[in-house]
């Protein structure tokens, strides 16, 4: 059992459900119970199932919470998509919430691999595994974001679009 709000990725996490919760204020009353839902409870379920995780027994019941925390920062990503379609949040800060939820989903395809590694590591071996001595994704992190931003670091949606979508 670990605590989960020494990590990284679960501290990023609940700052994004704060950002989340704010954004999805001002939209219209007649989404209470849809798309304003819906963000909140797949913003709220990434840190909460990192913290579920840390309180499991094992490596690989830690990883599998890490897994559904990963899913539904999917479908978080999905739905500030569609608020940003349906015009509900204006392009700026649907980057920037995107951007914030790209870096979660690094770091948490970072720290699965990591727990992966040390649950073989010690299904293979009776010596417990050694700290890894090359940087943690957390770190690469980290250094990449003092160097450039993330926005910089990935297509927009628009873009995407504009280069994708089939000539007329």
């Amino acid at each position: 059992m670990q605590d989960f709000k020494q990590l990284k990725v679960w501290q990023r996490s609940h700052a994004l459900v704060l950002r989340i919760y704010m954004a999805t204020s001002t939209f219209p009353d007649s989404e209470r119970y849809g798309i304003t839902s819906q963000m909140r409870r797949a913003a709220a379920s990434i840190p909460a199932n990192i913290a579920e995780g840390c309180a499991r027994g094992g490596q690989s019941e830690l990883r599998q919470f890490l897994y559904l925390s990963a899913g539904s920062a999917s479908e978080l990503e999905y739905f500030l998509l569609l608020a940003r379609d349906l015009r509900l949040l204006p392009e700026k800060q649907h980057e920037a919430l995107y951007a914030t939820l790209h870096e979660i989903r690094r770091m948490l395809t970072g720290l699965i691999q990591r727990v992966g590694n040390r649950h073989r590591a010690s299904l293979n071996s009776s010596v417990p595994p050694q700290k890894a001595t090359r940087p943690t994704n957390e770190e690469r992190i980290a250094t990449t974001n003092q160097n450039s931003s993330p926005l910089h670091q990935q297509l927009t949606t628009k873009d995407y679009q504009q280069r994708h979508s089939p000539q007329r």
